[in-house]
């Protein structure tokens, strides 16, 4: 009963906010429409006062505030945006026609040098936004085009510039020391009016925007980091679209608001592959029989993910149809090996699914020891290679919608994150020519190879993977269910009285 309590406490303080925001809307510059204002409530604060070149970008891209030269479809292939086409020039150099008529939210307009100016910050800027990690990119004006070159050859630049971290900004955004405002700076259907610190954002429709004309007269995003909050504001209708319900709130929703999206983020096994017991490919092979995905599923996540069939799972649609069966060596009985396994408590439903793991390897005949800890104090640790098995949740796609970057870190003799200590040829060769691939078709039929190459060592055993939870009420249509999180309200969304 106290824990009730606290929670409708919580949830009511928390709620004070989407009225003090309703209320203020004259106040934080917004404009008077007749088309309806939606209100939307965010997991996390802005982290970098909504910086583009941060984490941010996301929440100004899910705004459709920021756009960037290119847009990625459902299948991770580029399509234009701001840049209407583009060619590779040579292995380095690419060449983007820049979208003619388009003004930026204070009126000024889009050309090639603010294209220039806007990437060349990103590549200047301390850190360097995360798609740039290792990129070295230059852009100059060419007509009525942008040439973009890299230092090293890049066939996945197009992906790279739809990362909103990249996004297209007015020159008034850009001020002294690197730091940089977005208000009235994007080029989208909403245009970002106000921001009150890490409590909430305000956005009124562009009217002069290049496209369809957004059908709200605007956006009132608040950030909800209590998960009891935000299911509340569901329920009641304070909010009318709702990021990550946690599963605890959901069973308490009418089912006709809770929508549940695939993300690209797998809940992974890594296991050994160089020193320890689990060096040893028949005991790997053990572990991977062992492991009941569809218990894992349905306990610690109520059902609401997908039981893995790959690294790769239903955020990339792609991936099942052009998936062949994986060729493994044979198990051989544990007869009471003995292994470490760790994780960690960051995330809460990772330490449930290790106590499943090792009831399974245990009952598969292993003895387990089990050491969980903060992530922090756990990381190091686990990239030296000092647990047999490591349960992780892992994001497979990273910014540039490829799975590639991933597979490499994670998989390669190289890779900077590889907790299996996997150094194989094999899987190297295999890698090396999905990342020489061009995007398209013969690119992902070579990353399904790859996958198949490191299935089939057992260092890596994927169990599920993971879905989202969104919260709309039955007014809303059009909100963008997005895998990767760029897109959530568009000038399609609308509102019904």
């Amino acid at each position: 009963m106290k824990k009730r309590l606290i929670g409708a406490a919580l949830a009511g303080l928390t709620l004070a906010g989407f009225a003090h925001a309703q209320s203020g809307q004259a106040q934080n510059g917004a404009q008077e429409h007749d088309d309806p204002r939606i209100h939307v409530a965010h997991l996390q604060p802005p982290r970098s006062g909504l910086s583009p070149l941060s984490d941010d970008a996301f929440k100004l891209s899910r705004w459709s505030m920021a756009e960037t030269l290119i847009r990625l479809d459902a299948d991770g292939t580029p399509t234009p945006f701001l840049a209407t086409e583009w060619e590779r020039l040579d292995t380095h150099t690419w060449r983007f026609v820049v979208r003619q008529n388009v003004r930026f939210h204070d009126g000024t307009a889009l050309t090639p040098e603010r294209v220039v100016a806007s990437l060349t910050a990103a590549a200047n800027a301390v850190p360097k936004p995360r798609i740039l990690d290792g990129v070295e990119m230059t852009a100059e004006v060419e007509g009525d085009a942008v040439i973009v070159r890299t230092q090293a050859d890049d066939p996945l630049v197009p992906n790279r510039l739809s990362s909103p971290q990249l996004a297209i900004m007015a020159e008034r955004a850009y001020g002294d020391n690197g730091v940089i405002d977005p208000r009235e700076a994007g080029t989208g259907p909403f245009v970002l009016t106000a921001i009150n610190g890490v409590t909430s954002a305000h956005l009124d429709r562009f009217d002069d925007y290049w496209g369809e004309r957004a059908k709200l007269s605007g956006i009132d995003a608040d950030y909800v980091g209590d998960g009891t909050a935000r299911g509340a504001a569901l329920r009641t209708g304070r909010a009318q679209v709702v990021e990550a319900v946690p599963v605890s709130q959901a069973a308490l929703i009418d089912a006709d608001l809770i929508h549940e999206v695939p993300m690209p983020r797998t809940n992974t096994l890594y296991v050994n592959t160089e020193r320890g017991p689990l060096a040893d490919p028949a005991l790997r092979a053990a572990v991977r029989e062992a492991i009941d995905r569809a218990a894992i599923v349905r306990t610690v996540y109520e059902g609401r993910a997908d039981e893995a069939q790959g690294l790769l799972g239903p955020a990339l649609p792609w991936a099942a149809g052009m998936r062949q069966p994986v060729d493994h060596v044979a198990a051989r009985a544990p007869e009471g090996t003995r292994i470490t396994l760790g994780t960690f408590t960051d995330r809460a439903e990772l330490p449930e699914v290790a106590v499943l793991v090792a009831q399974a390897l245990t009952q598969a005949g292993f003895e387990v020891e089990q050491d969980v800890r903060e992530y922090a104090h756990i990381e190091a640790d686990a990239l030296a290679g000092n647990f047999d098995l490591f349960i992780l949740s892992r994001a497979t796609v990273l910014d540039s919608g490829d799975p590639v970057s991933y597979m490499v870190s994670d998989f390669s003799c190289s890779g900077s994150f590889n907790i299996s200590q996997l150094c194989d040829a094999g899987v190297d060769e295999a890698l090396a020519k999905a990342a020489a691939t061009e995007p398209g078709e013969a690119r992902r039929q070579a990353i399904i190879e790859a996958e198949a190459a490191i299935l089939a060592t057992d260092a890596a055993i994927p169990m599920l993977h993971e879905r989202v939870i969104q919260g709309e009420t039955t007014a809303v249509a059009n909100a963008e269910r997005d895998p990767r999180e760029r897109m959530l309200i568009t000038e399609h969304t609308t509102l019904s009285e």
